[in-house]
């Protein structure tokens, strides 16, 4: 076993695989950009390394951090998710400088990150996908072709795009027109190649992803599937697992072309295989992720499986520790994507000092955090600063516990999607678990909520007008 980990990340994931390395015996190493001086991955790792005033330079500079990692005496290196955590470089200096990278071949990284790759392995894996171009686009001429052929509403995709980004819906040929420029730009911009694919538009689909985990030894399993459907511009705000929607026979089918699909490319650690499921209950699959998960508590929660440390075990060259039967599920989980953002203003980032915060506590609740009273979330990074994952028996159950744990956690200083989440947790579509993408967009009215003063505002208010009484 690994005895000291580098973790090329921050925030709540960095602090998560601290915690990890602690309960397997591991020293754990942090590394910080100025910004993050003061973060709480900093202060919770057994050694801690700056990697320059540059917010976010670092953080994407992967000899450096390997140096870093060879220098501290590091056997391993975890690159969480975000940054470079798909980036094949890394994977391959961790090779060169004798550092086990804890994740997927880096050939593996590569045909994955491909959209054009990883769909055509796909296919010939015999797993449904959605009809598009069977590669790049060539030209806008292609494109429009292509469309005609398939039929509106279609999808421009960054062939190496993710997260969300890249993306664009056509409904018709003017729309095409405009955006194709467009989402070359985006993929030349945010991931530096400019080429562009196109699918047909699943319309209004449920999002679901199996998670899988396989060993060196040849051992793939699936850990069952999440619900990622209540979105917003194709960035995920609430993951269920296992998903309400789905009957246990779809689950085991989807299940299977999990693990089908791992197989297929001989992928070995954690990843997941993401799928479209469209009205008339068909699966096209959408994408690998070939690295951990900021959902991937909702899995641990219904399973009792830690991931992270099946990562570290699997790295390690340890077979899995457990086989597909004996993995079985109970409850439902839920996790909110606690956002620095202001759901009234278009979700509008709100970076600055958390005056007070308290976690909410009880039964089934659980909180992956990178905030504390006095931070100062800083304006460089994702806006996500902490996940509250809540569990219950069932899941009627499970939305009543989130709306309390939501209700108990309280975060001064900036605006958050805390009350948004309260909002949706009542909604009756929602509540009948009857969603699917469109969910968010479809309900403008969940932003009608009333913001009223907050709490420690609200008595002292109530004091002073005491007081006043009092003194009259």
């Amino acid at each position: 076993m690994f005895k000291k980990i580098l973790i090329a990340n921050r925030g709540e994931i960095a602090v998560r695989i601290v915690r990890a390395c602690s309960e397997m015996g591991i020293k754990s190493v942090a590394i910080y950009a100025d910004a993050d001086r003061h973060a709480l991955h900093v202060k919770k790792a057994d050694e801690a390394y700056n990697i320059g005033a540059d917010p976010v330079a670092g953080y994407l500079n992967a000899h450096n951090i390997v140096n870093i990692a060879v220098a501290a005496g590091c056997d391993a290196l975890h690159p969480g998710y975000g940054f470079l955590s798909e980036n094949p470089e890394l994977a391959e200096v961790c090779v060169r400088r004798g550092i086990k990278f804890i994740g997927p071949d880096a050939n593996v990284i590569r045909q994955m990150g491909d959209k054009i790759q990883a769909r055509n392995a796909m296919i010939a894996a015999g797993i449904p996908c959605v009809p598009g171009s069977d590669g790049n686009l060539e030209s806008l001429e292609a494109a429009v072709k292509l469309a005609a052929t398939i039929g509106y509403p279609v999808m421009l995709k960054a062939t190496n795009g993710g997260g969300g980004r890249g993306i664009r819906r056509c409904d018709n040929e003017k729309e095409l027109l405009s955006n194709y420029d467009r989402v070359i730009s985006e993929a030349s911009k945010a991931f530096g190649k400019p080429e562009v694919f196109l699918e047909k538009c699943v319309v209004h689909p449920r999002h679901i992803e199996v998670q899988v985990l396989a060993d060196a030894q040849g051992n793939v399993i699936h850990l069952f599937e999440r619900d990622c459907s209540i979105q917003r511009r194709n960035q995920k705000l609430i993951e269920i697992a296992p998903s309400p929607q789905l009957t246990q026979a779809q689950r085991e089918y989807i299940g299977g072309l999990g693990v089908k699909a791992a197989k297929a490319v001989n992928y070995e650690n954690a990843g997941t295989v993401e799928f479209l499921l469209d009205s008339d209950n068909n699966f096209y699959f959408m994408e690998m992720n070939t690295r951990l998960q900021v959902e991937h508590t909702v899995t641990e929660t219904i399973t009792g499986v830690d991931i992270v440390q099946e990562q570290i075990r699997v790295a390690a060259g340890l077979p899995l520790q457990y086989k597909q039967n004996e993995i079985a599920f109970r409850g439902f989980a839920m996790e909110y994507r606690i956002n620095a953002e202001d759901p009234k203003k278009d979700f509008l980032p709100s970076f600055g000092k958390i005056t007070r915060y308290y976690a909410p506590g009880g039964p089934g609740v659980r909180m992956d955090a990178a905030i504390y009273s006095g931070y100062v979330i800083p304006p460089y990074y994702d806006s996500m600063c902490a996940k509250l994952t809540v569990w219950a028996l069932d899941w009627d159950s499970v939305i009543e516990r989130g709306r309390r744990a939501l209700n108990d956690m309280i975060v001064y200083g900036v605006k958050t999607t805390i009350p948004y989440y309260q909002q949706i947790m009542q909604h009756p579509d929602f509540r009948d678990a009857n969603f699917n993408t469109s969910f968010v967009e479809s309900h403008p009215e969940l932003i009608e909520y009333d913001t009223g003063l907050p709490k420690e505002l609200m008595a002292a208010a109530i004091a002073v007008a005491i007081a006043a009484h009092e003194g009259a």
